[in-house]
Order: C-alpha cells, then sequence, then structure tokens
C-alpha cells in the first residue's frame, strides 16, 4: 500500500512552510506577549498571509473558492502552525467552513464560505462546553419558534470568540439530538466575557439569553456537531505533534552543544535514551494522527475495521495529549534552569503543550470513552 501524501496535499505543506517561515512563537502586534501577559487579538498579519497564500480555503470546494482538499491537508498544514504556536483561528475556522459546506444549506454556505476562504470573515467553535471532551453535554438549549430558533445557555472556554465573525454554537435541538447554529458575534442576546487559556490566550464564556437565530443558519443534519468536533480533537492531535516535534529539534540542539566534563550531555547514555523515548513518543503521535484523519476523509464509519471513527480519534487524542506532555517535561529537564528562561521560547511551548493536552478532553476522557466504545463493538 502507499501511504504517501499525495501531491495536493505536499504542495499544502510547502506552502505552509513558507508561510510560517519567518514566524517566531507568539508573535504578536505589539506590545510583545510576556509571561502572565494576555494577547487580546490574533495574529491578523499571519491571517492575511495565509488567506494570500490560499490555505484558509484549503478545505473548500472549488465553488467556493477553494482547493477541495481534506482533513489530511488540513492537518498537515496545522503541524506546521504548531511547530511555531501561530497565533491564528485556523484549525476553528477551517473545520466550522468545513461542517457549514457539508451539512449547511445554500443560503448559509452563500454567506460564509466565500468569504471565510478569503480570510474576509473569521469563524470559530463553542467546542469545550463544561469539560471539552463529551460531544453530547451541551450547556444551550435550541428551540423552534416562527421560523427561528431561540437559543438558551452558557458556554464557556471559546477560543477567538472577541475576534471572530461568527461563531458556531452546538446545542440541544429538543428531540435528543445536537443542532449546530452560526451566530455572529454581536448577534441581539448574545454576551461574552473574558476567560483566559493556559497558554495565555484570550477565551470567552457566551451567554445566550433568548439568542433569535434564522432556520436558515443552523444546521440540524444528524452527525454533523459530532463529526465537527472530531475534526476538532484531530487537529488538536497535529498542532501537538507539530509542537513536540519542534521542542525535541530544540532539546537535540541544545544538548549537542552544552558540555559537561568535557563531552556534549547528548553523549550520556541518559539523555539519549529520554531522547530516544520521545522519539518514539511523537512517531506514535503521528501514526494515530493520521490513521483519525484519514478514517475521517474516508467518511463511513466501518471502513477499516469494526470500530466507528471515533475510536481512532480517541485513540489518536490519548497518544497527543501524553505524548505532548512527556516531551516538554522531558524538555525542560533536559534544559535545565535554561529552560525555564523568559527569554529563550520553551517556556512558551510547555504552556501551549499543557492547553493542547487537556483541550478538547485529557487523555483519560478519551480512554474512557475507548472503554466504551470496545463495551460495545467487541473485537473478534
Amino acid at each position: 500500500m502507499d501511504f504517501t501524501f499525495t501531491e495536493e496535499q505536499q504542495a499544502a505543506v510547502e506552502a505552509a512552510k513558507a508561510v510560517f517561515a519567518d514566524v517566531a512563537p507568539d508573535r504578536v502586534p505589539s506590545p510583545a506577549l510576556t509571561p502572565g501577559a494576555v494577547a487580546e487579538e490574533f495574529d491578523r498579519p499571519l491571517w492575511a498571509t495565509l488567506a494570500g497564500s490560499d490555505l484558509l480555503g484549503l478545505v473548500l470546494a472549488e465553488e467556493h473558492g477553494g482547493a477541495g482538499l481534506d482533513v489530511i491537508a488540513l492537518c498537515l498544514v496545522l503541524r506546521e502552525a504548531g511547530r511555531v504556536l501561530a497565533r491564528v483561528p485556523l484549525l476553528e475556522h477551517c473545520a466550522t467552513a468545513m461542517t457549514v459546506q457539508a451539512h449547511g444549506g445554500p443560503e448559509l454556505a452563500a454567506a460564509l464560505l466565500a468569504d471565510a476562504g478569503r480570510g474576509a470573515l473569521v469563524l470559530t467553535v463553542a467546542a469545550h462546553g463544561r469539560t471539552g471532551h463529551d460531544p453530547a453535554e451541551l450547556a444551550v438549549t435550541a428551540r423552534r419558534e416562527e421560523g427561528t430558533w431561540v437559543l438558551d445557555g452558557l458556554q464557556t472556554s471559546v477560543p477567538w470568540a472577541h475576534s471572530a465573525d461568527w461563531i458556531a454554537v452546538p446545542a440541544h435541538g429538543g428531540n435528543g439530538e445536537a443542532v449546530l447554529a452560526l451566530v455572529p458575534r454581536d448577534t441581539a442576546g448574545l454576551t461574552l466575557a473574558d476567560q483566559y487559556s493556559t497558554s495565555g490566550e484570550r477565551f470567552a464564556e457566551l451567554t445566550l439569553d433568548g439568542v433569535r437565530v434564522p432556520a436558515a443558519h443552523v444546521i440540524d443534519a444528524p452527525g454533523a456537531w459530532d463529526r465537527l468536533h472530531r475534526i476538532l480533537t484531530t487537529g488538536t492531535c497535529a498542532l501537538a505533534l507539530g509542537l513536540g516535534e519542534k521542542v525535541l529539534t530544540m532539546t537535540s540542539r541544545y544538548t549537542s552543544k552544552r558540555e559537561q566534563f568535557g563531552f556534549p550531555v547528548a553523549t550520556f547514555q541518559a539523555v539519549a535514551v529520554q531522547a530516544a523515548d520521545r522519539y518514539i513518543d511523537l512517531r506514535a503521535m503521528e501514526v494515530t494522527l493520521w490513521q483519525a484523519a484519514w478514517r475521517l476523509d474516508a467518511a463511513t464509519d466501518g471502513a477499516g475495521g469494526p470500530l466507528p471513527a471515533s475510536g481512532d480519534v480517541a485513540v489518536a487524542k490519548i497518544w497527543a495529549s501524553e505524548g505532548v506532555r512527556r516531551v516538554v517535561q522531558t524538555a525542560q529537564h533536559l534544559h535545565g534552569g535554561f529552560g525555564a528562561d523568559t527569554d529563550y521560547p520553551l517556556h512558551r511551548y510547555h504552556a501551549w503543550a499543557k492547553q493542547l493536552e487537556l483541550q478538547l478532553g485529557p487523555a483519560a476522557a478519551h480512554e474512557e470513552a475507548l472503554g466504551d466504545l470496545l463495551a460495545a463493538h467487541p473485537l473478534a
């Protein structure tokens, strides 16, 4: 079997590498982000560069001005973004656009997709809920009323909400199914309160009090929210992989130059073993990521085995959460006190790694979900 990426996917990687080549970790408009400080806005110049390179429309169909690529291509680009801690809502924006394209009506697609592909509109999604890992646990309710949907409730830890133009809000539809409402940020009845992530980003707590959404802006197709949640989770794994690979490279370079007793510490057996273990973690993160992304692109839960695609996503997130944590902890250990120097970017990678580890559920939550899947689909 041929496991190489397609020419189109490889071209997306090359474009992403060119865009991110000059991006420093946590590059922000003035003033620069310092330890304990909070960035109020994402990196708009980088966003414009991504739009100019057609990477924001990567997963959109040609009819919407996109390249018509898939989840694998998106994850390849996100991997490059993770290497430089790119402060842009690339994952949330593209995943929401994919969902609108696949499940939204023509009116919603016309209102959002062309501008989203050009970067003129910024999309985000309230995916974290109360716990961040249970798609069924939705804190917002939606009810039909005179041709519209009315939303009430609270949604926490919404990334990029203060800067986004539209927010995708999952809600209980009243019939046991989840619906996804696309809500402009300035909609009456929608208020945002500041929250802050482990990485120092400005998140938002959304309060929805009788928010009215036109029926054309609500996606009630079965499984639409579950698929969006899986794409977000898999994309988080791609960000973690890129971050982990960059941190291991930083550690390798440092230990090859740092000397003790007249020899580079990289030549010490204990250091080499720890670095090798972390390399194995990264390769496991990589193979489980591509398995999950491929299963999502396969479009059928039965493809490739008895477990649904959510099983592969759970395995990928388990490895991403555990692996990225071990990588940054080992890096801090091998860097010694230098790793805590705020003039050196490792402390920022550590903060982002902790955010990605817990985002959309820690390893334990996905282990529990995987156990439930295995119980429901016993292997022969």
